[in-house]
């Protein structure tokens, strides 16, 4: 059995491994990923696995979105922090869902309902979108913390123009200034509205109103003229310009 595993927490990996191995069965594990962009360009470019370990919400966004870009046919067995999140769906068009922390029992009885069914998840548009939704509505805010001086201030979501990452330190810009947030771009991210923000690669948020003029790039990319962005260049990656430009379009 060939296993492929898409899980951002290392850790978490290296558990499932083991617990893979008390399971009585023969597989070889393929390779580990650790985000939807990687992910997308791993089934691009290689034949389904036998079954997919795949973690809810990796270190670019949700998995859910590796579907909208790439036809995956292959078993998946989801996995999940969050409970709230959509199980039963998760039931209807998947092998099972495992609960973290992952038991082995529960790992166990995952195994042998996919020996005994061995169908892929079926995840339909309607149902994909749903999921989507559902999870995101969760988490929208409208306003956030940013640091400035030696304290911090309420900042409106709505007047961010992009955020982006460096060393390690998110800032967002807005028309005036640029301002230090006190948290991951990709959590920061995974809160804001996906009709009005999209990372467009793994450094970068837009706002749908920033955006200026899209013109073509080498590789099957686009490049964006975003308002007040005097030092940097924006670069839609290669795996995200089709759903971008379908976003923008929307």
């Amino acid at each position: 059995m060939k296993v492929l595993i898409i899980e951002d927490e290392s850790r978490a990996a290296r558990q499932l491994q083991t617990m893979l191995k008390k399971c009585s069965i023969e597989y070889t594990l393929l390779s580990i990923i650790d985000s939807v962009e990687d992910a997308i360009l791993w089934f691009q470019n290689h034949l389904p696995p036998d079954l997919v370990f795949l973690d809810i919400q990796l270190a670019d966004g949700l998995s859910f979105e590796i579907f909208q870009n790439v036809q995956v046919d292959a078993p998946i067995i989801f996995t999940t922090a969050f409970d709230q999140y959509a199980i039963q769906a998760f039931q209807v068009n998947s092998v099972d869902y495992l609960l973290k922390p992952i038991q082995q029992e529960s790992l166990s009885t995952a195994i042998r309902k996919y020996e005994k069914t061995n169908q892929s998840t079926g995840l339909s548009p309607d149902i994909l979108k749903e999921l989507l939704s559902s999870m995101q509505a969760k988490t929208q805010r409208t306003s956030i913390l940013v640091k400035q001086g030696s304290g911090m201030i309420q900042l409106r979501v709505a007047e961010l123009l992009y955020i982006y990452s460096e060393d390690g330190i998110t800032f967002g810009v807005t028309d005036k200034k640029r301002y230090m947030i006190d948290e991951t771009l990709d959590l920061m991210y995974q809160s804001l509205d996906p009709s009005e923000f999209y990372k467009i690669n793994r450094g970068q948020v837009v706002s749908r109103n920033s955006v200026i003029k899209i013109e073509p790039y080498f590789n099957h990319r686009v490049k964006l003229s975003i308002i007040n962005a005097k030092e940097q260049e924006f670069v839609v990656s290669r795996q995200k310009t089709t759903d971008f430009k379908t976003w923008m379009n929307s």
